[in-house]
């Protein structure tokens, strides 16, 4: 049986990145994510990387035939338009925001008054923490007799690092959430 994924900011190639994480250099880095990312992906699974595969650079498109499954890419601020055509030699699709099932699927988290027309908005971008913090708003017009919306536990951060380099599917992800809060 395959299954959905989802993981971003995997910036392959990329040094600075790789020692921010706590890698020697990029060759380390790039071959724990594929590593990792091997032992929970199987030949039929869907994996959605939510942007920047590298860093505005299309010299290490390369590692994603070394990734099990198949790919769709939601591009990244780090992800540039000139190099698409040469990412669909590697992925089976590109987009720039995707809905999975009432999930929005984006590369930076959308805005707080979008996030109570859907189920969660699974992203990346972000790279130090797992949780956005509580916001209250009013609905999307501002017209809602003073009612807030709360965004807490809407945001599902699937940045590389955060997830340990392995994609998660929205249930590892909805009972993480829960152990995150007991």
């Amino acid at each position: 049986m395959s299954a959905v994924k989802f993981i971003g900011c995997l910036h392959f190639g990329h040094k600075w990145m790789a020692q921010l994480r706590g890698f020697q250099d990029e060759f380390y880095h790039d071959e724990h994510l594929i590593e990792e990312w091997n032992k929970v992906v199987h030949k039929k699974d869907l994996t959605y990387i939510l942007g920047d595969i590298t860093m505005e650079t299309p010299d290490h498109y390369y590692q994603l035939d070394r990734l099990k499954g198949r790919k769709i890419v939601v591009l990244g601020n780090h992800d540039r338009h000139q190099d698409i055509k040469e990412l669909l030699g590697y992925v089976d699709g590109v987009s720039g925001m995707i809905d999975y099932k009432g999930f929005i699927l984006t590369h930076s988290p959308i805005h707080p008054n979008e996030i109570s027309f859907c189920s969660g908005n699974i992203h990346a971008h972000i790279h130090h923490t797992n949780k956005l913090e509580e916001v209250e708003i009013t609905d999307r017009y501002g017209d809602n007799g003073g009612k807030k919306i709360l965004t807490q536990n809407k945001y599902f951060n699937v940045d590389a690092h955060i997830v340990n380099y392995k994609p998660k599917t929205i249930d590892e992800l909805l009972n993480q959430r829960i152990v995150d809060e007991i």
